[in-house]
């Protein structure tokens, strides 16, 4: 099943990243900001670009009516005053010229015969020279050299303008000379009523745009929602498929890119799930062939058993009915049977495992007594130091921890050598062994693969005493209690073995069932 795990696995994978995607990255969010944000500059650049040709439009409109009208004013009123016009006259012409139809100020400007400057204004002197940017004046007064030819300068004197504010109020402000002498005319023009139309447009231009800002977010928000429907869709089937349930599918339609993707889903889902069909049933074979040939062995290995018991008591008996020359042989059949029973158990007590049909009969069990009976069953009291207080009680199933002990001890004295110490200890609410020997220690290339079914460390020894099931089945008689087993190097050498199991059990009493029927042979896991 290694290929179909990763398989789950890497789906499950997939399934989290999809949702870590949705939850952190908020890829709605983004959608909304980034609608948000061209609709934005969108609607930001139409409106500036909007509100300025209309800006333009708009000033430039009044502001040539109004300089038009002061032209002709100039020419038709200005221009018949006398070269020396008095005050009253300035006055006067200045009044007349201010009542057009663009009711402007006007400010006239004229030399006394005394060489004085005479000034003459139509708002009883509310515009003065001074009102004037110097800058005006100055280009008002300059004379141009006159040419002749179509595109040459015809006259002396031009026509400027000029837009100020003062007061926060924006002005035209305009002034040229008579053509042929005459007094020089200025002109003063509110473009207040212009700006207060151009505020509105601005305000309403902004306010086109908050509503266009609004619009994208909601056209976005649904946009996201069709794109991000099918993502959480998939997500959910990725994380169906994370668990197992392999036949999950989406449904499809469509034919754009997310629809191309749950094709894609649907298709590695379906050879996923004959994958892992195949491998459950090719699995489920093997075990069921190992569990076969585990009881069809039994029954031929009983018969052999008892054979080879007769021939060691006939070895051990005091009149040597054993011929010497066939003893050898005779001990190596003892030897060689009780090793295949042994095997023969080990695969029955995998098989359970792999079924899931293993089970606990617990009890109140205390640690030391049941360490000292373990060895004591072993002959193993004088190679072992035990170091246990009394008292130290613990619910599980006894005969899997004499499992679980005989192999992490019995290993230790193979491989390890004496003296091996097993402590005992509370640590955390967890009752914790350690079983240490003297050896040289496991190297490090070994220590991932100790448990592991059949691992045997030296591949120059495949038919060393031991089946290489031995500490896996430790480990698996750890697991159903809820603990767990670690293997380590000691810092001042030697191999340790730590087993850690909660006080109570993971699963509640059962009968016995099927373990029943080991109760009386127990297994002594060999391992390598």
């Amino acid at each position: 099943m290694t290929e179909a795990q990763d398989g789950l696995r890497g789906w499950t994978a997939a399934r989290k990243a999809i949702s870590a995607g949705l939850r952190f990255t908020s890829l709605r969010l983004r959608l909304v900001v980034v609608f948000g944000l061209v609709a934005l500059t969108a609607a930001v650049s139409a409106s500036g670009i909007a509100y300025w040709l209309n800006r333009e439009a708009v000033l430039t409109r009044t502001q040539d009516a109004v300089l038009r009208d002061f032209q002709q004013e100039m020419q038709n009123r200005a221009s018949a005053l006398p070269v020396h016009a008095t005050q009253d006259e300035l006055q006067h012409t200045a009044g007349q010229m201010a009542n057009s139809s663009q009711r402007f100020s006007v400010l006239l400007v004229s030399t006394g015969e005394d060489g004085s400057t005479v000034t003459g204004n139509s708002d009883l002197d509310s515009f003065t020279l001074e009102d004037v940017p110097a800058s005006l004046r100055k280009a008002v007064n300059k004379e141009q050299p006159v040419s002749s030819g179509s595109s040459g300068n015809k006259s002396a004197y031009h026509l400027y303008w000029q837009r100020i504010v003062e007061d926060d109020e924006p002005y035209l402000v305009a002034g040229t000379k008579v053509i042929g002498g005459g007094p020089t005319g200025y002109m003063l023009k509110s473009l207040e009523p212009e700006a207060k139309d151009l505020n509105s447009l601005a305000w309403s231009l902004g306010i086109a745009t908050g509503l266009a800002l609004i619009g994208s977010a909601l056209l976005a928000q649904a946009a996201a929602t069709t794109v991000l429907k099918p993502v959480h869709r998939l997500g959910i089937a990725a994380r169906r498929l994370g668990e197992g349930k392999l036949d999950t599918r989406l449904r499809v339609s469509g034919t754009d890119e997310l629809a191309d993707l749950s094709r894609t889903f649907n298709r590695t889902a379906e050879s996923l799930e004959k994958r892992v069909a195949d491998m459950s049933a090719r699995d489920e074979a093997s075990r069921r062939f190992v569990a076969d040939m585990s009881h069809e062995l039994r029954t031929p290995l009983t018969a052999i058993t008892a054979v080879t018991e007769v021939l060691e008591e006939e070895l051990d008996a005091e009149t040597g009915s054993v011929d010497p020359m066939i003893e050898p042989a005779v001990r190596l059949v003892v030897s060689e049977t009780r090793r295949l029973n042994d095997l023969v158990e080990n695969l029955m007590e995998v098989t359970r495992f792999d079924a899931g049909t293993a089970r606990l009969v617990q009890d109140d069990v205390d640690i030391a007594d049941q360490i000292t009976a373990c060895m004591d069953a072993r002959a193993w009291l004088d190679a072992v130091e035990l170091d246990a207080e009394r008292g130290i009680t613990a619910r599980l199933d006894p005969r899997r921890l004499d499992v679980i002990l005989a192999n992490l001890i019995g290993n230790a004295l193979k491989h390890g050598g004496s003296p091996v110490h097993v402590g005992v200890r509370m640590e955390d609410e967890d009752l914790v062994i350690e079983v240490k020997d003297n050896g040289p220690g496991i190297p490090e290339d070994v220590l991932p693969h100790v448990f592991d079914r059949f691992y045997k460390a030296s591949a120059s020894r495949p038919r060393s005493e031991g089946s290489g099931l031995g500490l896996s089945i430790a480990l698996e008689n750890a697991h159903i209690h809820g603990g767990e087993i670690t293997a380590a190097n000691s810092p001042k050498g030697g191999a340790v073995f730590t087993l850690r199991l909660p006080q109570g059990a993971a699963e509640p009493d059962e009968e016995p069932g099927d373990d029943a029927e080991r109760d009386a042979n127990g297994t002594e896991g060999k391992a390598e």
